[in-house]
């Protein structure tokens, strides 16, 4: 991972030697990888967090808390069947965890549909309730950004952040690729068409019925559309807390721009590649280097690191107890 692009913004920045460059071990950290690139940044960073105001950390930790349930909310709209919602809730608690171990949110769907499993959902619905839950978030997401685009017409004089014609021909042309090889897949691979039309079939009819029950729809796409809202709190609760001289609405813009660009990449919960552009999204918006550092590693300490061991706890738990 590379280091931020930090040199071409305004403002002071920390005087250091660029980092060497070395060659990646087979399995790195994100977060360590660009802990180790910007050093000085992240140490910095770090200090700042021992004078934060306790009370909007703790307001970032009710926020955090607020995220799972959100995620629980558009798990239960994205099935039929009735979850219990305690356990549910456990669930994406433990699912938590996972994420932040494997990329892509590979970890968390692999809890989740154990949980599914062990409630009785056939692995067909479970499978389809997730690649809908996969799909309406970067919608509702992408909705969400596009309203406060509208809304707020002044923070567009973003020219670095928006990307430029030849990043877009990749990204239409990666997309395309990704579909021509599925479709070579499919139509070549016999064993793969029955599998893949049953879960088509299956995911088309569980979407049509839960938009016929408004409870349904409304658990689905309004906790999608409050997941990045509430992370925006956390980052910019934490951002108080250290005193950052960004609005919450210019921190939640920052956050919906930085994950939208970046969040593609498979890092594990999004660690790194996120992080990166978020600290350069909110630079841009004037915020202090160290500042915007010092509020990514307090989110992530919120979001991460402190509910890792309680996560991976109850994680345990619900395995030893056939829950998962």
């Amino acid at each position: 991972m590379s280091s931020l692009p930090l040199s071409d913004l305004p403002g002071p920045l920390p005087t250091h030697p660029a980092p060497a460059a070395h060659t990646p071990s087979p399995s790195p950290s994100p977060i360590g990888a660009w802990a180790v690139a910007d050093w000085h940044t992240v140490r910095d960073g770090a200090a700042r967090l021992g004078s934060a105001d306790p009370w909007w950390l703790l307001s970032g930790l009710f926020f955090t808390c607020m995220g799972w349930v959100a995620a629980a909310l558009v798990r239960q709209g994205a099935i039929p069947d009735r979850l219990p919602p305690g356990l549910l809730l456990a669930s994406q608690f433990a699912a938590g965890a996972a994420n932040h171990v494997l990329p892509a949110s590979i970890g968390a769907h692999a809890v989740t549909l154990r949980f599914l499993q062990g409630q009785g959902v056939p692995l067909a619905r479970g499978t389809a309730s997730l690649a809908l839950y996969s799909l309406v978030k970067p919608v509702a997401k992408t909705a969400v950004l596009l309203g406060f685009l509208i809304a707020f017409p002044e923070l567009l004089h973003l020219g670095e952040l928006v990307p430029d014609r030849r990043t877009l021909l990749l990204v239409a042309a990666g997309l395309v690729t990704a579909l021509g090889a599925t479709v070579v897949l499919v139509t070549t691979v016999r064993p793969l068409r029955r599998p893949l039309l049953d879960f088509v079939r299956t995911a088309l009819t569980d979407a049509r019925i839960l938009h016929t029950r408004p409870g349904r729809a409304l658990a689905l796409w309004g906790g999608a559309a409050a997941t990045p809202l509430l992370q925006a709190s956390v980052i910019a609760s934490v951002g108080f807390a250290l005193g950052l001289p960004l609005t919450w609405t210019q921190v939640t813009l920052a956050l919906l721009l930085a994950s939208t660009a970046v969040g593609a990449v498979p890092a594990p919960g999004g660690i790194g590649p996120v992080d990166a552009a978020l600290v350069f999204t909110m630079v841009t918006f004037g915020a202090p280097t160290g500042l915007a550092a010092a509020t990514v590693i307090g989110y992530r300490v919120l979001t991460v690191w402190v509910p890792l061991l309680p996560g991976a706890l109850v994680l345990s738990i619900m395995v030893q107890r056939k829950i998962l």
